[in-house]
C-alpha cells in the first residue's frame, strides 16, 4: 500500500506547488523544514529550461528558503545528462535562452545559435530569445541530425492566471515543417526520472512527485511507476482531476495539509 510515511525523497514542482509567482504558498516553509526533521530529502524539480540553478536557487533565497544548487534539477540538467550517458555528440546546435547555454557549455558542450557544419545535434529547449532564422536552421537540421527537446509542456504559467507560449509549440512548429518530433527528456518521461536516480543516488520505490499539473507531474507517477501527489494550489482544479483519466496516489489541497502525512 502506498505510504507517504515510506517516502524517502520528495520531488518537488516549484510554481505552483511551493510558490505561486514571487509568493511563498502558505505552509510550503513548514513543509520543508518537516521533511528534514523527518530526515527526509527533497529536490525541487523543474521543467523549464529557461533558467540555470542558479537563477531558481536566487528565487528561492529571496522567499526565505535555504537552497544549494545541488538542491535544484531542471529539465536541462536531465539532457545533459542524457547527451553524456547515451551520445557521443559534443556539436549543438541549441534553441535556448544564454542561461542554458551556458549550462552546456559548463557541461563541456560546444554550442551553436547559428548555422555551422560541426552541429551534430538539435537541441530544443525553452527559448525566449526565439528567432525566425534560429527555427529555420533547427528545421533544417532535424531533418538530417538526431533532435532532443528538453521537456514537453506546451505553455508556461504566468501570475494572474495568464499562460506563454511553451516548448511544446515550439515542437509543433518544427513537427509541421519537418514531421519530425523529437526525444522528449523532461517530466513525464523516464529520462528525467532515470537521471535523477543515478545522480542522486535514490531508489525508485521511495521516491514521490509533488506537482500541480496532471500531464506531467502526476502522469510522470502515474507512468514510470513513482508515488504521485497532486497539490491543488496551482494549474489543476478538483474539477480537472475529476475530468481527467490521469489519477494521482495522493490529493491535497496544498503542501502545507502533507505536512502531517510524511
Amino acid at each position: 500500500m502506498v505510504n507517504l510515511k515510506n517516502v524517502e525523497c520528495f520531488l518537488l514542482d516549484m510554481d505552483g506547488t511551493i510558490y505561486l509567482g514571487n509568493e511563498l504558498i502558505p505552509g510550503a516553509k513548514e513543509f520543508l523544514h518537516r521533511i528534514k526533521a523527518e530526515g527526509k530529502s527533497y529536490l525541487f524539480l523543474t521543467n523549464n529550461s529557461s533558467k540555470d540553478k542558479e537563477a531558481y536557487v536566487r528565487k528561492l533565497s529571496n522567499m526565505g528558503i535555504e537552497a544549494t544548487l545541488d538542491d535544484v534539477f531542471s529539465s536541462g540538467d536531465a539532457t545533459i545528462h542524457y547527451l553524456k550517458k547515451h551520445t557521443d555528440h559534443k556539436h549543438l546546435f541549441l534553441l535556448g535562452t544564454p542561461a542554458l547555454e551556458q549550462s552546456f557549455r559548463k557541461a563541456g558542450f560546444k554550442v551553436y545559435n547559428e548555422r555551422n557544419e560541426n552541429v551534430e545535434c538539435v537541441v530544443l529547449g525553452f527559448d525566449t530569445t526565439l528567432t525566425y532564422d534560429k527555427l529555420w536552421a533547427a528545421c533544417d537540421y532535424v531533418r538530417e541530425l538526431p533532435y532532443i527537446a528538453t521537456h514537453p509542456d506546451f505553455n508556461c504559467p504566468l501570475e494572474g492566471g495568464k499562460f506563454m507560449p511553451d516548448i511544446g509549440a515550439m515542437i509543433a512548429f518544427i513537427k509541421a515543417a519537418t514531421e519530425k518530433e523529437p526525444v522528449v527528456i523532461g517530466k513525464p518521461k523516464t529520462h528525467m526520472l532515470d537521471a535523477i536516480l543515478e545522480i542522486y543516488g535514490l531508489d525508485k520505490t521511495t521516491v514521490a512527485m509533488v506537482g500541480d499539473r496532471l500531464y506531467t507531474d502526476i502522469k510522470m507517477g502515474e507512468d514510470l511507476g513513482i508515488t504521485s501527489v497532486l497539490v491543488l494550489s496551482g494549474e489543476t482544479s478538483m474539477e480537472d482531476y475529476q475530468a481527467s483519466p490521469i489519477q494521482a496516489d495522493f490529493i491535497f489541497d496544498s503542501v502545507d495539509e502533507m505536512k502531517d502525512q510524511i
